[in-house]
């Protein structure tokens, strides 16, 4: 068993920083407040595939975005030379911006940075491309001038920048389905030493396309529920069969707390504490009993000054694959001991889907939320509970509840772990 108390103090007396601003493009909304409440309402994003035809695919079914319409935030001619999963950056980051009241003509622009990551990046800029190129019999002259900067990872981050004139620090991470949550880790250290007073952090994806779906079939990792796509994420429940894939993005604006005050701003939550561990272990199974996840969510805790103690809710990975919620679930009870069944837990996979790379971003939105409005978003479609799955999962419905303390899972393919920890912060 692990220590169930950490010291009640920062490791190091690094300044505090805080969200003040969050945006969204989820399968549930394409807004924050749409996101807010279909979370609210139980919603799945869940339905059949319409950005290709799936019929000879295992899996017909996916939570893509919804009705999203890039001309509000950028141009005809900007749409043409971004992959979606940059659109979704763009907007998201619009949003954010918008809600945290920044004005960037009134800062130093060269302590202002953006980490946005995706886990794979432009899938189908790749796919047009190919496809190109097969049409013209292997003749290169129709690939696109822009396809490799479309393709990049790195590029989301590229674009924010250039949109808000942001000349600090600047990149996209890439770890899998921890990719935003290593995002938003890295920010806060290159805010803690120093090196900026403001960052726009998070992640996006967007590869409900041919390869992105028949590569997870053949992985058999996808939910196969074809007759009912909107009860086939099912985290920690025992007929839970596979992840449903889904797509979009969110960014936080973070910003030292002496910052954000002098300026008057809307706190959400302070970043408190990161925890980053590998299972090195396998390059897709969990360690046996959560191991690496032990270990990230206790360096995330005391990261943040904090006893296991004082943690209330926890945003669990929760793919709804019979390996991670079984072993996040032994996980949990490993480090919190017996408060573990006090814990509140939820997945919101089982709405959105599992947005890869933009998971930890759209799941760091959801926590700061449900902590600052004090209700707590539920894992819909449990109904058949799994024996080794035995925690307080927030069942189907949303509950009313004062959260202090939060830790937010995300758990990548290569064995790459990180939590985050949030804090409210008192007025």
């Amino acid at each position: 068993m692990f220590q169930t108390q950490a010291q009640q103090m920062p490791r190091y007396n690094y300044p505090a920083i805080v969200v003040t601003g969050v945006g969204a493009v989820t399968p549930i909304g394409n807004t924050v407040e749409d996101f807010w409440n279909g979370m609210m309402s139980s919603q799945s994003g869940a339905a059949p595939i319409t950005r290709f035809d799936a019929a000879e695919f295992d899996t017909k079914f996916a939570c893509e975005v919804k009705g999203f319409d890039p001309l509000q935030f950028i141009t005809r001619k900007e749409v043409q030379r971004m992959d979606l999963f940059t659109q979704f950056a763009i907007a998201a980051a619009e949003m954010a911006v918008a809600d945290s009241g920044l004005q960037f003509d009134n800062e130093d622009r060269n302590r202002a940075g953006v980490i946005c990551g995706s886990g794979i990046g432009g899938m189908w800029t790749y796919h047009h491309q190919q496809q190109a190129l097969y049409d013209r019999n292997g003749k290169p002259d129709r690939i696109s001038p822009f396809f490799v900067p479309m393709l990049i990872s790195d590029i989301a981050a590229g674009h924010i920048a250039i949109r808000y004139g942001l000349k600090g620090p600047n990149y996209g991470t890439v770890s899998a389905c921890a990719t935003s949550s290593h995002a938003i880790a890295d920010a806060l250290m290159i805010m803690q030493r120093g090196d900026a007073d403001i960052m726009l952090v998070g992640g996006s994806e967007a590869v409900i396309c041919p390869m992105g779906i028949g590569g997870f079939n053949a992985m058999r990792a996808l939910s196969t529920r074809n007759d009912s796509p909107g009860t086939a994420s099912r985290p920690f429940d025992q007929t839970r069969d596979g992840f449903v894939m889904g797509e979009g993005g969110a960014i936080l604006v973070l910003e030292t707390l002496e910052h954000a005050m002098n300026r008057g701003a809307t706190i959400y939550a302070e970043v408190a504490g990161i925890g980053l561990t590998d299972d090195a272990f396998h390059i897709t199974q969990p360690a046996p009993g959560g191991e690496g996840a032990v270990r990230s969510m206790q360096l995330c805790v005391e990261d943040a000054g904090l006893a296991l103690n004082d943690i209330d809710y926890i945003n669990a990975h929760g793919t709804s694959t019979p390996f991670n919620d079984r072993n996040e679930s032994e996980a949990i009870k490993t480090l919190f001991g017996e408060h573990a069944r006090s814990i509140a837990v939820s997945s919101t996979k089982s709405m959105t889907g599992h947005l890869l790379g933009a998971a930890g971003a759209v799941e760091a939105v959801a926590t700061v939320l449900a902590m600052h409005k004090a209700m707590l978003p539920p894992t819909i479609n449990y109904t058949t509970p799994d024996p080794d799955c035995d925690l307080n999962y927030i069942p189907n419905e949303p509950i009313a509840r004062e959260v202090k303390a939060a830790v937010s899972n995300t758990f990548g393919f290569g064995g790459h772990n990180a939590s985050v920890c949030f804090k409210k912060v008192e007025a």
